[in-house]
């Protein structure tokens, strides 16, 4: 939902012509950042939501580092299987070989 006024969309990229970031519910109502100026609270607020604009690509980088993580062990994984049903159908045929084998030696 990108209306104009949200984080995604605001009416105007100046922070200080921007509406200030709603309080903590975490902070006691009655807390030392309500005595601050208007100014201090939105340069404080507006570092915040920097530092976490700062953090985005570090947890887009994690997320993609997982995804690649568990599609290299997807693929691992889809080998063994491969190399796992291959080295069966050898073992069947060397069965199927040696009961020939047998075979044979008991017919003659």
């Amino acid at each position: 939902m990108n209306t104009p006024g949200t984080i995604d969309r605001p009416l105007t990229h100046d922070p200080m012509k921007q509406a200030p970031m709603k309080p903590s519910t975490s902070e006691p109502t009655r807390s030392a950042t309500s005595d601050l100026t208007t100014h201090g609270v939105t340069g404080s607020r507006q570092k915040n939501r920097t530092r976490e604009m700062q953090l985005i690509p570090e947890a887009l980088a994690r997320a993609h580092m997982h995804e690649r993580l568990q599609d290299a062990e997807r693929e691992r994984q889809a080998v063994r299987l491969a190399t796992a049903r291959r080295m069966q159908r050898r073992a069947e045929r060397a069965s199927l070989r040696a009961r020939r084998a047998l075979a044979m030696a008991v017919m003659q």
